[in-house]
């Protein structure tokens, strides 16, 4: 059998992690299509009320219809992934991802044809079942690649999840450019190709394996868990693999699955819990969506055309991508927790720097600049710490039997501060002008120093014993 350099890394194993990360490709696309073509999507509403009522809708109210067309997307995915655990029991995972497909297909056709029936409705709809099927892949996606990847790279295959939202980021991003779909006439396109991904997703998932833990653990499976690791790990030599199964297994089975009180009230894993939420909280909390969702606006303010403002609003996802690729051989040397520590701390220095530069633009013309730079180092930091580590922490800190509610109460939380910012950035950007960032870099200082004291380091542990850390904490 082929296999790579990299001890446990083999092709197969490559390619059910494409497959799967596919679902944070399209999380990333759909997070980011929404920023460039803004002002057309404005004007589209303009047309559809004026062809309706034969008058003119207020801008306000146009303001108004286009952020819930940004913070629907949040609430389909409070939505998606409050229901992700469930799906992910009752289904599996691989079989999750498979449906959710189903329902980004659905909502990828009504935003492209809205313009066609002139129905900014079905722009809402289509937005929010998008929503739907993002929250559900942020919560099946980085359960499906914790639970296939070897202990070794758990860490920095971890890190495909979000090296697949920033890919998926700036494709929607480079697309969005006057240039190409950013315009009157394509941008409903722009928002259709969100059909592409489902559909390669639904042509190369069928031929992988399902997750040998949630195999053997859940479904007691033995013979096919096996058979699938043999496949992923490309050898036979796997029974070190189902050995470690089995003790977890037989940890959990008075706990075979947990319900979200019975998580809540468990002296053993609220902690957990607590540090998963802070971890989620920190990632959207932290003003990272108020950048994705406003670059464009946030470039222009600083004196910058729109034009140079969407092109640099294409770095943001760039940059995304390279920490990406950069973190990944990082994550298993480092840590988790020392990157996070440095990402969450550095993005309060950030902040505070983006706080000044529009406070002193007024009197330095180089703080224009210098606002670009923090912005750009805030992204840069977000994607060292909370933007790589969150999606991946909350799976490494429990067991099997509560691993998929405890995931889904995280990722409800994560959606539920996503729906937050997206409404309340411009609002909080409308009052406190020069000082938006205030309250982020609040927030940051505080998420700094409950992961100083709370998060222990959970590389090249097993599940089991990060289980048992807690139990005799």
């Amino acid at each position: 059998m082929f296999t790579l350099s990299v001890q446990g890394l083999t092709y197969f194993l490559i390619y059910t992690i494409f497959s799967s990360a596919l679902g944070m490709f399209q999380f990333g696309f759909n997070s980011g299509v929404i920023n460039a073509p803004e002002l057309n999507i404005e004007k589209f509403i303009k047309d559809v009320y004026r062809s309706r009522n034969s008058t003119d809708i207020e801008d306000g109210n146009v303001k108004f219809i286009f952020i819930i067309i940004v913070s629907i997307f949040a609430i389909g995915g409070m939505l998606g992934g409050f229901s992700g655990g469930t799906i992910a029991n009752r289904f599996g995972r691989k079989k999750g991802i498979l449906l959710t497909c189903l329902i980004d297909i659905i909502g990828a056709c009504l935003m492209g044809f809205s313009k066609l029936f002139n129905s900014y409705e079905m722009l809402f709809i289509g937005r929010f079942m998008i929503g739907i099927s993002c929250g559900l892949h942020t919560v099946l996606v980085p359960m499906y690649i914790s639970e296939i990847s070897p202990k070794n790279l758990r860490g920095g295959i971890g890190v495909v999840n979000q090296l697949g939202v920033g890919l998926g980021l700036t494709v929607s991003e480079i697309l969005g450019i006057d240039q190409l779909l950013g315009t009157d006439n394509n941008w409903n396109i722009l928002l259709g190709l969100s059909i592409c991904s489902p559909i390669l997703q639904l042509i190369c998932l069928p031929f992988c394996y399902e997750s040998p833990r949630y195999l053997l653990i859940t479904r007691w499976k033995e013979d096919e868990a096996r058979e699938a690791l043999k496949k992923l790990r490309a050898s036979d030599e796997v029974e070190e693999d189902i050995d470690e199964m089995k003790a977890e297994q037989r940890a959990q089975q008075s706990e075979s699955s947990f319900s979200i009180m019975e998580l809540i009230t468990s002296k053993t894993l609220r902690l957990p819990l607590l540090i998963g939420i802070i971890v989620q909280l920190s990632q959207q909390l932290s003003g990272i969506n108020g950048v994705l969702y406003y670059s464009t606006s946030i470039f222009e303010s600083t004196g910058l055309s729109i034009q140079t403002a969407k092109f640099l609003t294409i770095g943001t996802g760039v940059i995304l991508v390279v920490m990406a690729l950069v973190i990944m051989p990082l994550i298993d040397c480092a840590g988790r927790r020392t990157l996070l520590l440095s990402g969450v701390g550095g993005m309060f220095i950030f902040s505070v720097c983006i706080t000044v530069s529009f406070v002193m633009k007024g009197f330095l013309d180089w703080m224009t600049y210098f606002s670009v730079v923090a912005t750009f180092g805030f992204v840069v930091c977000f994607a060292l710490g909370p933007g790589s580590i969150a999606w991946m922490i909350t799976a490494e800190l429990f067991s099997q039997g509560p691993r998929p509610t405890a995931i889904s109460i995280a990722v409800l939380v994560n959606w539920f501060a996503n729906f937050l910012v997206g409404v309340g950035f411009p609002t909080i950007a409308a009052y406190l002008g020069n000082f938006t960032f205030v309250p982020f870099s609040v927030l940051l200082a505080s998420f700094w120093i409950f992961t100083f004291y709370k998060l222990p380091e959970t590389k090249n542990k097993t599940f089991e014993e990060i289980l048992n850390f807690f139990k005799h904490s």
